[in-house]
């Protein structure tokens, strides 16, 4: 699982059509405590998770399939849940 943060999103023309009326989001990739790691992922949102909101991401292709209940679906990061709170314990 990866945590992120939605930076926006990204438009297709052409796509298969398992993910018809789907929306690809970017999602800026956050460490442990929620502080940017540079890096990027795009993925489809099976949740309505909106611009600025913390989610949490699948990016691996079996789970994402799972999520999409297509065994096919050509598929690799869906965005899965939004975060509410981030409490880091402490040892």
């Amino acid at each position: 699982m990866i945590l992120g943060r939605i930076a926006g999103s990204v438009v297709s023309t052409i796509h298969h059509p398992i993910v018809e009326g789907r929306k690809l989001l970017i999602a800026e990739r956050l460490d442990a405590e929620g502080h940017s790691t540079g890096g990027y992922v795009i993925a489809y949102d099976a949740i309505g998770a909106g611009h600025g909101e913390a989610v949490l991401i699948i990016d691996e292709g079996n789970g994402a399939r799972q999520v999409l209940e297509n065994p096919t679906a050509p598929v690799r990061a869906v965005v899965v849940g939004i975060v509410d709170g981030l409490d880091i314990a402490s040892d």
